[in-house]
């Protein structure tokens, strides 16, 4: 198969992303310079769109970083929608705090501090939509607890699904090689659901799409 996105087609499309938002843009350099895991560009404009045409009025996220994504699906749902996003890093629930009241989505989006798996079955309103993002070894228990909460016709949104593509490949780093065999068996988890419609796409470090049946 011919590798269609090498660096020049990659710069190309790159030039296209869209960079009128100075608060997103220091939260990309943030992440960037203190070497915190946030969704790339493509994904991150990907999940956009899926939200808009979408449509939901309940969003849970799972994993809230520095809230970059938290944010941009704030901004993307309509005025009346929700964001619910789940973090236990005291460090970085501050740092989200304080981008989430710059961006104005104060009212949109509610951080749930705390392990997931403990906050998870507290939670008794179901959602809409559910961006996976957290520690690559839960991935499958939290796949089970957020099939739980999600609406039928409800889409499931995960990240890492490539991880940084050693998912594919047979000689993987030391210090890769835990997290890649977590991802490998959890792709296969993912993809025999039988209970949603689901997909991995090429987007990003590799996503994840389902819709629950």
């Amino acid at each position: 198969m011919t590798l269609i996105l090498t660096a020049p087609q990659e710069k190309y499309l790159e030039s296209f992303r869209r960079r009128d938002n100075e608060l997103l843009n220091e939260m990309e350099l943030f992440a960037k310079e203190k070497k915190i895991p946030i969704l790339s560009w493509d994904a991150a404009e990907f999940l956009e769109q899926i939200i808009k045409i979408h449509k939901p009025k309940r969003v849970l996220e799972i994993g809230t970083a520095i809230a970059y994504s938290s944010i941009r699906m704030a901004y993307a749902a309509g005025k009346k929608s929700v964001v619910h996003t789940i973090e236990k890093s005291s460090d970085n629930i501050k740092l989200a705090r304080e981008y989430i009241n710059r961006s104005g989505c104060e009212n949109k989006i509610e951080i749930f501090e705390g392990d997931a798996f403990e906050v998870m079955p507290r939670l008794k309103n179901k959602y809409d939509f559910i961006f996976l993002d957290a520690d690559k070894e839960d991935y499958k228990r939290l796949l089970d607890y957020s099939l739980i909460l999600l609406k039928k016709g409800g889409i499931i949104f995960v990240d890492n699904l490539l991880w940084h593509g050693y998912a594919a490949v047979k000689k993987v780093p030391p210090n890769y090689r835990a997290s890649a065999k977590n991802i490998k068996e959890f792709n296969l988890f993912f993809m025999s659901q039988t209970n949603l419609h689901t997909t991995i796409l090429p987007i990003g470090d590799g996503i994840g799409l389902g819709i629950k049946k």
